[in-house]
């Protein structure tokens, strides 16, 4: 046992020390902040600010646009061409010149520099609601009103709740729960490939360099095998955990610099409700964002959780222990079996396409999370990590997580049994080619 304790601190310190280790654990959690900082950040910045001209040759909209924090209108009658010349230089971004016509609008926008499809999309709104109001009142004489408060009368929406074991009722997001498991499968899917190949990389490397043939002089190949498999696991832990906390950090890092980033979440969070479909672009559009209410990421997360956050995690960090450690021992036997990187393609593809089929049908687990598909993709230890994690949002009983759990505990054990078996005859082994029957053969002896 003293052995592998040695084993383990010789992986985990020789890794930990180098300079990529270093960098890519500084680096991958600003990179992830970014890409949840950034496009926040772009979206509010590069909304420019407009001034609008507007010429009605009808008349009608005349004074009846809706000025926003964005947008400001003013309108002129006359000659297109003297009003657009005129406008444009003279501070104006933009010139609207809405053609004659009864009901179907034609209209031309002019401008230098081209605005965003926000700006016209909000230009667009407004013209369809005061024409549809128009028609209401002249053609079927209904007040715009009274129409609205009717349409807000009739109007049904369906609240998803889910009702636990205990009989306790959830009002629950499906879509962000979908999100959150897509998010969480891919994830460990990375994180086990990322990892796993580590160690097929170093067994490899040792058995090459005949460093291994110096260690099997006085350490055990199962004791070998087995503290490069956890050094290895303790080194991706490591980095995880450092990710996690530095990742959490900076966003509330910014949330504290920049108060307001993330208000926009906030009225989203508002408009997913069902008075959301009752609320109008341009109502929307015109939200003030000193009036939005500041909200915290991390209150957001927690809202949209179906299981808690504590519970996510720490599921996480399960599966991304044993699924790490079922392919890494496999991954361990490939190396040892096997003289280069490139004759282990052979043997690590049929070990990696239970993944891979998991990553395949992502979709269809996405959608029916507690279907025949998911349910017994969750419970095969080999594409469990990927298809639990997918599930684990949208609520699984916990009887099931506890077998997924307890089923990949027992397939590691095996996996450890079988890759010893190989990696103690193939890892002196040398110049020759391998094929699946040889394999099986060193599993009898």
């Amino acid at each position: 046992m003293n052995k592998i304790g040695l084993i383990i601190s010789r992986e985990y310190l020789t890794r930990v020390k180098k300079k990529t280790f270093i960098i890519m654990t500084i680096l991958a959690p600003l990179l992830l902040a970014a890409l949840i900082v950034v496009p926040v950040l772009i979206s509010s910045e590069t909304q420019k600010s407009m001034k609008v001209m507007v010429v009605d040759d009808n008349e009608f909209f005349i004074n009846r646009f809706s000025d926003n924090t964005k947008t400001t209108f003013a309108y002129r009658t006359g000659d297109i061409e003297v009003i657009k010349k005129e406008a444009l230089d003279n501070g104006y971004d933009a010139v609207l010149h809405i053609l004659k016509g009864t009901q179907a609008i034609q209209s031309n926008l002019y401008y230098k520099d081209e605005p965003s499809m926000t700006f016209n999309s909000n230009i667009e709104s407004q013209m369809d609601k005061l024409l549809f109001d128009k028609l209401l009142i002249d053609t079927f004489k209904i007040d715009p009103v009274k129409y609205d408060q009717l349409k807000s009368l009739t109007r049904s929406s369906i609240a998803n709740i889910k009702i636990d074991e205990t009989g306790q009722e959830k009002e629950t997001q499906a879509e962000i729960a979908r999100v959150v498991g897509m998010f969480s499968g891919l994830a460990i899917y990375f994180f086990i490939f990322m990892f796993a190949s580590q160690v097929l990389r170093g067994v490899l490397e040792e058995k090459t360099n005949r460093i291994v043939e110096v260690l099997i002089s006085s350490v055990k190949p199962m004791e070998l095998m087995m503290g490069k498999i956890i050094g290895i696991a303790m080194v991706g832990l490591t980095q995880f955990l450092i990710w996690v906390g530095l990742t959490f950090v900076i966003i509330y890092g910014v949330q504290i610099a920049v108060p307001d980033i993330f208000q926009s979440q906030a009225v989203m969070q508002q408009m997913a409700g069902p008075e959301a479909s009752m609320v109008s672009q341009t109502q929307i559009t015109n939200i003030n964002a000193a009036e939005m209410p500041s909200v915290s990421v991390f209150t957001l997360i927690d809202h949209y959780f179906n299981v808690s956050f504590t519970v996510l995690l720490l599921s996480f960090l399960f599966y991304f222990i044993f699924g790490y450690l079922i392919y890494a021992a496999l991954f361990a036997a490939v190396g040892s079996a096997v003289d280069n990187e490139t004759d282990s393609q052979q043997f690590t593809l049929p070990v990696t396409i239970p993944l891979l089929l998991t990553i395949m049908l992502l979709v269809p687990i996405t959608e029916n999370p507690n279907g025949p598909l998911a349910f017994w993709m969750s419970m095969i230890p080999l594409t469990s990590p990927v298809a639990m994690l997918i599930r684990l949002p949208s609520g699984v009983p916990l009887v099931e997580l506890l077998s997924s759990m307890a089923i990949c505990v027992l397939f590691f054990v095996f996996c450890v049994w079988f890759a010893a078996k190989i990696y103690r005859v193939g890892i002196l082994m040398y110049g020759k080619k391998v094929t699946y029957r040889e394999l099986f053969k060193w599993l009898r002896y």
